[in-house]
């Protein structure tokens, strides 16, 4: 089984802001997989679901996201899920918006989500998706901005990048992070020249 989880801070006041982008591209997956998230009895809502016999699981946490590690480590747990089989969604002020990065490994790169993943799991080696939010903020109003909502030029952005987004993680529950990346290079060779389509950066 492999699993998914996106970083994100629970109740409608943040349900469309940049920092709850990973909530926002589970969502948009569930979805399109006509899959509906149900409350799980530790601090998290979750849905369970199935592609080409590979079972899944994608996961909501209802902890503020610097506590995300707490979901993290209990569906690792409950589920006996590798590490390197779980994904995590978080946004990326270091990446313009709608970018992607898709990485193996690495450190929290100043994101509170990942470190108390990285911290409750005592280890680094789960891949991550990326989802850039840019940051077009005044000095010391990073806070304020992750916790501002998309305007409607980013969310314009936003639709093209989680259809892409969105085939990366089917890649992964069907064949683990080397699909993922086999895809994405694949993506970029059939681009064509001077066309529009252009993925987000790797």
């Amino acid at each position: 089984m492999r699993a998914v989880l996106g970083i994100g801070n629970p109740g409608n006041t943040y349900s469309h802001t940049r920092h709850n982008i990973g909530f926002m591209l589970l969502d948009y997956l569930a979805g399109k997989l006509n899959l509906h998230f149900k409350a799980a009895k530790k601090d998290y809502y979750y849905v369970l679901g199935e592609l080409n016999d590979s079972p899944f699981v994608f996961v909501k946490p209802t902890t503020y996201v610097n506590l995300s590690g707490t979901a993290a480590l209990d569906i690792v747990n409950n589920y006996k899920i590798d590490i390197e089989d779980l994904l995590v969604i978080c946004d990326d002020i270091n990446l313009d918006t709608a970018q992607l990065r898709l990485k193996a490994s690495g450190g929290d790169g100043g994101h509170n989500g990942v470190n108390s993943i990285i911290y409750h799991l005592q280890s680094d080696r789960f891949p991550r998706l990326r989802f850039g939010i840019g940051r077009n903020f005044p000095q010391g109003k990073m806070a304020d901005y992750v916790l501002s909502p998309f305007n409607k030029e980013e969310f314009q952005l936003l639709d093209n990048s989680f259809g892409f987004a969105s085939e990366l993680i089917v890649e992964f529950i069907k064949g683990g992070l080397k699909a993922s990346l086999d895809y994405y290079s694949k993506s970029i060779k059939n681009l064509k020249p001077g066309g529009n389509e252009t993925p987000p950066a790797l």
